[in-house]
């Protein structure tokens, strides 16, 4: 029987912004082993022409990449066979959510790094928080700017290592102004996009608390700290409407089961009642679909205010919900003519980062029936 392989560790650098210092931070941690008599190659190595990357890189083997054409161009990618011969105890491999060229084994770097670690081999990576596949929307809504190339979550929650290269927007900046990080024709652009003192800041904060995976806790305090309107969909958030109506159970279902479709996804019921203390519907009725909430394992909640539609998109984007249910109208065809419905309203006060799923029921076909 053949020998059985004890998987490769993997350790992780997570920056939290391009320029940090990951690519050097992982070559002084081969530079560190390689002085301690550990067998260390790099596998690829991207030093965008920085002096200091480079200079770290000096004395440690670099196994040749392998260019493949494609589209007319020819390109250099890790050549995994030739890492995999070599066997080394330890490589060194840049940028793990990079997309390979078609024609490579594997569509994904991280993918050729996993078939190292199977092979025994120990892999030391890259990777900024900005390509982790769970907060590439938020990322796109905090700097303007759409990551294309992405690497999932649970690739890196397994490394057996994660450690964070972090450092202050002002010092990054400086890094910027210097030279240290892009070509000058390009200083001044990544300045006054990607690298604005606020982004820096807030991906900052966000690498440190996907690290400690408190990643809604920097979602919720930082959009409240700014007073941003639009929600951040890491996870789906689903609100269910509830008027007071006897539809409410079938809603409450349907929230439930909406926010069951995804990883992590949570369901919360809200009811307005109005300002002026007048009661709108069945205090039992409430108190029943208030007990079915908690049963399906949700959260209900009320508040207070005179436009019904208003006081739940406010809500909605208080709690971060990606999604709203609200059920079929039961006004009168008469009404509808002359009268524009909460659920009208909801909708057209949505904007393009709520979805608002209108749910039939018997209840509203009853309702409009009698009329």
């Amino acid at each position: 029987m053949g020998e059985i392989v004890a998987r490769g560790r993997l350790r992780v650098y997570l920056g939290a912004a391009p320029g940090v210092g990951k690519t050097y931070d992982m070559l002084g941690e081969g530079q560190r082993r390689a002085g301690r008599g550990t067998d260390v190659v790099i596998g690829f190595m991207e030093d965008y022409g920085r002096p200091l990357t480079r200079q770290m890189a000096e004395g440690l083997e670099t196994v040749p990449r392998k260019t493949m054409p494609y589209r007319g161009t020819i390109f250099t990618e890790m050549d995994l066979d030739a890492v995999l011969a070599r066997h080394p105890q330890v490589a060194l491999v840049d940028e793990l959510a990079h997309t390979n060229v078609p024609g490579c084994r594997h569509e994904k770097r991280w993918q050729d790094i996993e078939e190292l670690l199977e092979a025994g081999i120990d892999v030391i990576s890259t990777v900024n928080v900005q390509h982790l596949e769970s907060l590439n929307d938020v990322v796109e809504q905090i700097t303007g700017i759409k990551q294309r190339e992405t690497v999932p979550d649970d690739v890196v929650r397994r490394a057996d290592q994660i450690e964070l290269v972090d450092m202050s927007a002002e010092a990054l900046r400086r890094r910027m102004s210097h030279g240290n990080i892009y070509p000058p024709e390009k200083i001044d652009a990544a300045l006054a996009n990607f690298f604005r003192p606020g982004n820096l800041s807030a991906l900052r904060e966000i690498a440190l608390l996907w690290a400690a995976d408190r990643v809604e806790e920097i979602l919720v305090r930082y959009r409240a700290e700014h007073g941003i309107q639009k929600p951040w969909s890491t996870r789906e958030r689903v609100l269910v409407a509830l008027s007071g109506g006897p539809e409410g159970d079938t809603l409450l279902r349907r929230g439930k089961r909406t926010a069951s479709r995804g990883a992590g996804g949570e369901f919360l019921a809200v009811h307005v009642e109005r300002g002026d203390g007048l009661a709108s519907a069945s205090p039992e009725l409430l108190a029943h679909q208030r007990a079915l909430v908690e049963d399906l394992g949700g959260t209900y909640h009320t508040v207070i205010g005179d436009d019904p539609a208003e006081a739940v998109l406010e809500f909605a984007r208080q709690v971060n919900a990606t999604q709203i249910v609200i059920g079929a109208t039961r006004r009168s065809r008469l009404k509808q003519m002359f009268t524009r419905g909460v659920g009208e309203a909801i909708i057209e006060g949505s904007g393009d980062d709520i979805d608002v799923y209108v749910v039939t029921h018997a209840e509203a076909a009853r309702s409009r029936s009698r009329h």
